[in-house]
């Protein structure tokens, strides 16, 4: 879908006189904000109810840009940019003048990138400016991936909904700090971590935790109502059923290599074998046994390779560090 111009132009003056904007990226849709007025911008974490010390993504029209946004360009930021941009990839580093410490969360550093998303840029470009963006959706829940998720979620708190139809990859951005002399992937997300390293020929680490706070960090993110539980592949079916005999409403994310198993649950998911294919729906899934009214979800993690590292850090994030309902050490 392509958003009509006169929409633009009204998210744009939206932008302008310092209201909210959702708007469709290609990884979730944002809440935006003009990244250059702190009272827009804690007006984000007032609707999200984030709390004010975790730093948001300012998004920019161009790689052509981020020396407007940043204090420096190091040559690692330069080639990713032109690899990457417009793209699913975040870069952090060090924080330009034109960004207020309520973009940061009252850090010195920064996380910017550029969208590749065809109604997104045509804002950017219409605003002329850089726009904070969060996902648009309470702190800690399930990211929207179409407008009818925001609205859904979010409702009369957004000023003006920009509709750009379903998003193409469905999980949040790949999060790289650059400000260091090794770069290091903060969270994993639509670009892969092979990706990267074909490009800069030298292996990233993934650590588990930063000193550099980012999005996306919490213990507990991206989460339905119902709890998530994750366990080997195999023992899916078997825990799925024994949670449903003790009286759990059961959603599965039953794998693909299980798809012909028959599963006794609430309601039954088959996620995708296609890893893009699974980031783009994985939200959705969630979503779907959220309404369907289960409480409890069972799931296991792809292999984390490519885009699975990036499914596999959500759904950990998604089941947060909590016990199993089956009695069972979860795998985490």
């Amino acid at each position: 879908m392509t958003a009509r111009t006169s929409d633009i132009e009204k998210a744009a003056g939206v932008l302008r006189a310092g209201g909210l904007v959702a708007l469709p990226t290609e990884t979730v849709y944002g809440l935006g904000a003009n990244a250059e007025d702190p009272a827009a911008v804690a007006r984000i974490f007032q609707v999200k109810g984030r709390p004010p010390s975790h730093p948001l993504i300012v998004h920019i029209g161009g790689a052509e840009q981020l020396a407007d946004w940043v204090e420096d360009v190091p040559a690692t930021a330069r080639v990713l940019a032109e690899r990457f941009w417009p793209g699913p990839l975040t870069l952090v580093l060090r924080r330009g003048r034109r960004v207020p410490l309520e973009a940061t969360g009252g850090l010195e550093t920064v996380a910017v990138r550029v969208p590749d998303h065809p109604v997104a840029l045509a804002l950017l470009s219409a605003f002329g400016g850089g726009v904070t963006a969060p996902s648009a959706n309470r702190f800690g829940s399930v990211s929207p991936t179409t407008a009818d998720h925001v609205r859904a979620e979010l409702g009369d708190a957004v000023d003006f909904v920009l509709d750009g139809g379903p998003c193409e990859v469905g999980v949040e951005s790949t999060i790289v700090d650059v400000t260091g002399e090794t770069p290091s992937v903060l969270r994993p997300g639509g670009v892969s971590r092979e990706d990267l390293e074909a490009v800069l020929g030298y292996p990233l680490a993934v650590p588990a935790t930063s000193p550099v706070r980012v999005p996306g960090q919490h213990p507990s993110h991206y989460a339905p109502r119902a709890r998530v539980v994750l366990v080997e592949p195999e023992k899916v079916v078997a825990e799925a059923e024994l949670a449903q005999e003790r009286g759990y409403q059961v959603g599965v994310f039953l794998p693909a290599s299980f798809a012909d198993a028959p599963v006794k649950a609430h309601a039954v998911v088959t996620v995708p074998g296609s890893m893009a294919a699974y980031a783009r729906g994985l939200y959705g899934f969630l979503r779907e046994l959220d309404q369907q009214g289960c409480d409890l979800i069972i799931a296991s993690l792809p292999v984390e390779e490519g885009l699975g590292l990036a499914i596999a850090n959500r759904l950990r994030r998604a089941a947060g560090p909590r016990p199993s309902a089956t009695g069972n050490t979860p795998q985490h």
